[in-house]
């Protein structure tokens, strides 16, 4: 083969690297400029939280088609959106009057204008604790995350709000948006003329839903009372059942990693006092609830101690939207009725039900026709010592008949006196005692049998005051201000124990052991000490009982001499 010349494999080089030139820019296309991840959102607008960052600059080099190209193919970027000063808005009703700020989207107060606190001189009730809250940094409606970070920058952030004005009306909805180009948090707030406001929230992160909390933080209910920390506490009901959860049942949480968690499905949950309530409830999917305690800094007799303060959040399993109703007012039984789902097991009268239950169904009757709760209380009780009265007759009988076999059962009883209580034939005098009964035909306890069904209506009475707050600040006449609280000079606890003193003396006397009779007379110090802080309304009804009982005994007494009873003697045997 002819050896090629140099000039030949010179220009055969240079078409054969020519080719492969070609192909090469034919199959390797040259790769297109990438935009830079965005940097990290500068603190400058809102506290804890970032403003919008900037578009970064591309590289230098980069043709402007291939920028475009590069922001077409990235997912557009969150606008940011804060106010840059804090701003407190109102709504109000005829009920209420709650106090909003756009920083965290709060509420600072919400007054209940229908009423008032315990405070000399009452103030218009407030369910909101400002102090608590400022100490402990949470506020009712604010949001709880799982990140302690993003919460805090939620909870501190300037929302922007509409509408613009500061005092509203209500019917109106109130909307708070806020987004620093990371995390996005929307609230739509919707009050109504009543007590029930609609919620609706939405926390985005970097686009993705996130899962996220209402909650009622700072405190709830009336400070004013006597040891407020013991009256809250957290509530949830499932399938008609209601489950209440005090101070001591909740862990001490500083994280929200600490905090209990229950997954539901719950009809309602919320934070009570024994008088109001805030009860959260979901318009759309399932409930979950969150809850813990806090402690706060206070002064008790001077000297610093800590205070338990109950917090609650509500929301939902999966990431995702809120939408939420929420009551806040009194617990009164007509509005618990009225809404959705009914509220009324929020009233709990406990393992009484059954006779709280119907005496304020009762009283209530009474208070249609007698606007004053406390002569409604009077006519309640002439009513039912009127029903109870065929019974009181049949025990005044057989109070007659112990009365008559009195002498023949005390010379039992001194038979075997010197005998002591452990001796076996104690036995024998009981069943002597028994045997003269039976033959007379005594019930021993038919004496007893009118205080004994009076009894569980005073239990059932005094339960009733504690939960219903138609009576709370309920007046009488003169000093008594306020039937469920106690007398505040203490005259009606004195009456009442002088009337059931005379009462007694009316009363025909069945004991014949020296011992149990001294215990008898002091039956009416040992009630009028128990009583004597008791509410009002509870010692009216037994003073006024004790009234209604002394004139049926004189009528008694009257009416009948032929069950008068003998005045018998005693006979000893040697």
């Amino acid at each position: 083969m002819k050896e090629l010349s140099a000039e030949r494999r010179a220009l055969l080089a240079a078409v054969l690297s020519l080719l492969v030139i070609i192909a090469w820019s034919y199959f390797y296309k040259s790769p297109q400029a990438q935009k830079p991840p965005a940097r990290a959102p500068s603190q400058t607008a809102s506290p804890s939280v970032g403003q919008s960052a900037g578009t970064a600059a591309p590289p230098s080099g980069v043709s402007g088609a291939g920028q475009a190209l590069a922001a077409s193919a990235a997912p557009p970027p969150a606008v940011a959106k804060y106010a840059t000063e804090e701003k407190t808005i109102i709504v109000e009703s005829g009920l209420y009057r709650v106090e909003m700020s756009n920083r965290g989207a709060v509420v600072r107060s919400w007054q209940l204008k229908r009423y008032k606190d315990d405070a000399k001189p009452p103030r218009t009730l407030d369910l909101v604790h400002p102090d608590a809250a400022r100490q402990l940094g949470g506020w009712p409606l604010s949001l709880a995350l799982e990140d302690a970070q993003l919460e805090l920058a939620a909870n501190q952030a300037l929302f922007e709000v509409t509408p613009s004005g500061t005092t509203l009306e209500a019917p109106e909805e109130v909307r708070f948006e806020w987004s620093d180009a990371h995390l996005q948090v929307s609230k739509h707030l919707k009050f109504d003329r009543g007590y029930v406001v609609e919620i609706d929230t939405s926390v985005l992160l970097d686009g993705k839903p996130l899962a996220h909390s209402v909650a009622w933080r700072g405190g709830f209910g009336d400070t004013t009372v006597y040891m407020p920390a013991e009256n809250v506490q957290v509530f949830l009901s499932a399938g008609g059942k209601l489950e209440q959860l005090p101070h001591k049942k909740l862990n001490l949480a500083s994280e929200p990693a600490q905090r209990q968690r229950q997954a539901g499905p719950f009809d309602y949950a919320g934070i009570e006092d024994h008088y109001f309530a805030a009860a959260f409830s979901p318009r759309a999917g399932s409930l979950a609830l969150t809850y813990w305690k806090l402690e706060r800094d206070v002064q008790q007799d001077g000297k610093p101690a800590k205070e338990p303060v109950a917090e609650m959040a509500v929301g939902s399993n999966t990431p995702g939207p809120l939408a939420l109703r929420l009551y806040v007012g009194p617990k009164d039984l007509d509005e618990l009725k009225r809404l959705n789902p009914p509220l009324t097991d929020l009233i709990q009268f406990g393992w009484l039900e059954f006779i709280a239950a119907p005496l304020f169904y009762l009283l209530e009757w009474l208070h249609r026709y007698v606007p004053n709760y406390g002569w409604a209380i009077i006519l309640m009780t002439v009513l039912l010592n009127t029903l109870l009265f065929p019974l009181k007759v049949k025990s005044w009988r057989s109070m007659q008949r112990m009365q008559k076999v009195a002498p023949e059962v005390k010379v039992i009883q001194e038979r075997y006196k010197k005998y002591s209580m452990r001796d076996p034939r104690k036995q024998q005098m009981n069943q002597e005692v028994m045997a003269v009964y039976s033959r007379e035909g005594i019930n021993p306890m038919g004496g007893c049998l009118p205080m004994l069904l009076q009894m569980p209506i005073w239990f059932g009475l005094y339960r009733m005051l504690n939960v219903t707050i138609e009576l709370r600040h309920a007046p009488w006449i003169g000093w008594i201000r306020d039937l469920s609280a106690k007398d505040p000079y203490y005259i009606l606890p004195v009456l009442m124990t002088v009337t059931m003193y005379l009462m007694q003396k009316m009363t025909p006397a069945t004991a014949t052991d020296p011992a149990q009779q001294r215990m008898m007379n002091l039956m009416p110090l040992f009630f009028g000490v128990l009583f004597f802080s008791m509410s009002s309304g509870l010692v009216l009804y037994i003073f006024t009982s004790n009234l209604v009982g002394m004139a049926q005994q004189w009528y008694l007494n009257r009416t009948a001499p032929g069950l008068k009873p003998s005045a018998g003697k005693i006979v000893k045997k040697n």
